[in-house]
């Protein structure tokens, strides 16, 4: 199979598919706590103006891909940024969605944690910090009320309205004292979110560092791990290194997850990625080879992903969601590629080639014939391109 592909200089360029698909036999085992990040599937007829209405969600296709991830081994971290939460999915949407999500896992044995934060608040220099407080503590209720865990977001109004690191760390500790399960801290670096930009009360990473640290150290019973997303492994293992016994380092770090999830002496992180929505079969084969003991496969197979998933998550990596969706349409997993917010249009038919390219090249592409039909289909409508 062949195909005529946009390049970022306006040529085309024909690439002969590797068609090789990696998939799985038998069950997973991993020996790494592994959540993926979930997309959210909407119904692209209902929404007809969608940079100016809260999304419909197409329920049932969004809650089967979560249980294809489930069967392939992963648990799911549910209602995140990967599922566009705050970037085209409203808190009514995001609250349905925890809600179903919860519900759907305990009907097929599937395991998922629920992202709570503050997106119902919207950011302004009028917010107050009881204002913040009250909007964690209802997301958290939602949660709670369906018996689901905790993952305590990053919140843009935190951000906007704390004046020092001891208001991050008041504030949390008052919420973290009140949980009823452990939660997972959530630190998204400003890439992904510029909203975000000085969190933990600093714009310097190693004082946000220390902060968080401290927050960690004085609460270790009450967090079951932080997922650290910075997209610079340095960060993320100088804490990993500060970490209380018994509290896990979530790699959030989808430019270098493979060398954090393998680990050095010193230990290893486990993961909460949005990459492992786009390429769950071949993370799953790869992570069952690293508990089997083989980690010259495990790097075999997961070190040739990270370039697919550098180009996803390239800057502006906030625009990432478009490139997990486009894959889970080209995978089969949807009949369609429209997002929430229309959010398709964040990257261009250049950016759309170069991922269709480089998940042939890792394996990622489960029906190769399918997917190189369906990118014949939109290079000719997007692009008026005759592949």
């Amino acid at each position: 199979m062949q195909i005529r592909l946009p390049q970022s200089d306006g040529s085309l360029k024909t690439h002969y598919l590797k068609a090789e698909p990696v998939r799985p036999h038998g069950p997973a085992k991993f020996n790494r706590t592994v959540y993926a990040a979930a997309h959210v599937v909407v119904d692209p007829v209902a929404n007809l103006d969608p940079w100016d209405a809260s999304p419909r969600v197409d329920w049932d296709t969004t809650l089967a891909f979560r249980e294809h991830l489930y069967r392939l081994g992963f648990k799911v971290a549910e209602a995140m940024d990967t599922s566009q939460r705050g970037m085209g999915v409203d808190w009514p949407v995001a609250r349905e969605l925890i809600q179903r999500s919860i519900r759907h896992a305990r009907s097929v044995g599937g395991d998922l944690a629920c992202g709570a934060g503050t997106d119902q608040l919207p950011p302004g220099p009028e917010v107050t910090l009881g204002q913040v407080e009250a909007a964690y503590r209802e997301q958290i209720g939602v949660v709670d009320a369906e018996g689901g865990r905790v993952i305590l977001m990053a919140s843009r109004a935190l951000a906007r309205v704390a004046r020092g690191p001891q208001d991050y760390l008041e504030l949390y500790s008052r919420l973290l004292r009140e949980v009823s399960q452990p939660v997972v801290l959530h630190w998204l670096g400003e890439m992904f979110d510029p909203a975000l930009r000085g969190y933990w009360g600093s714009t310097d990473i190693a004082t946000a560092l220390d902060t968080v640290a401290q927050l960690i150290a004085d609460n270790a019973r009450k967090i079951e791990g932080i997922k650290v997303s910075l997209l610079d492994a340095k960060w993320e293992l100088a804490l990993r290194r500060r970490l209380p016994a018994g509290v896990k380092m979530y790699t959030g770090d989808d430019f270098n997850y493979a060398e954090l999830i393998a680990g050095d002496a010193q230990g290893y992180s486990h993961a909460l990625l949005g990459i492992f929505d786009a390429i769950a079969p071949v993370a799953s084969v790869a992570l069952s080879a690293l508990a089997a003991g083989n980690a010259f496969r495990y790097r075999e197979l997961l070190d040739p992903t990270v370039e697919l998933s550098r180009e996803i998550f390239r800057a502006p990596t906030r625009h990432y969601k478009s490139g997990v969706v486009f894959l889970a349409w080209l995978n089969g997993h949807q009949d369609h590629f429209s997002m929430a917010g229309g959010a398709q249009s964040a990257r261009g038919v250049a950016h759309y080639a170069r991922v269709f390219q480089l998940a042939d090249d890792c394996g990622v592409l489960a029906d190769p014939e399918l997917a190189t039909l369906r990118m014949k289909r939109f290079l000719s409508v997007a692009a008026g391109i005759n592949a």
